[in-house]
């Protein structure tokens, strides 16, 4: 889950207290998270504050890449095409599933013993 606000900056991104940089090590998921500023050409002109939990790396780069594509269209109703097209403002409804009871895990079963 991630919460998102815009500013009018210089393209300070902050999360969770930390920089953007520090806090996704990683070049694939600081490419994720950015893509929709990227795709607007907003990367410069706009400070991002994110506030994330839950899940790992990715499943927060993907929230935030969400959360910032749904503030883009609330702070420019006009790049909702561009953002639509990519499929930015679409969300990854998969969840895990449920253990089910008499089971070990959600899918898994107990090994079947004939004798």
């Amino acid at each position: 889950m991630a919460r998102v606000r815009l500013a009018a900056g210089n393209g300070k991104i902050t999360i969770n207290g930390r920089s953007f940089e520090t806090y996704f090590p990683a070049e694939n998921h600081r490419v994720a998270a950015l893509q929709p500023l990227t795709l607007t050409g907003n990367v410069e002109k706009l400070d991002v504050r994110v506030n994330v939990a839950g899940g790992g790396p990715s499943g927060q780069a993907g929230a935030m890449r969400h959360g910032i594509a749904r503030a883009l269209l609330q702070f420019d109703a006009n790049l909702r095409p561009q953002l639509k097209a990519e499929g930015l403002l679409t969300r990854d409804p998969r969840m895990k599933e449920r253990k089910k009871y008499g089971q070990p895990g959600a899918r898994k079963r107990f090994q079947y013993s004939k004798r």
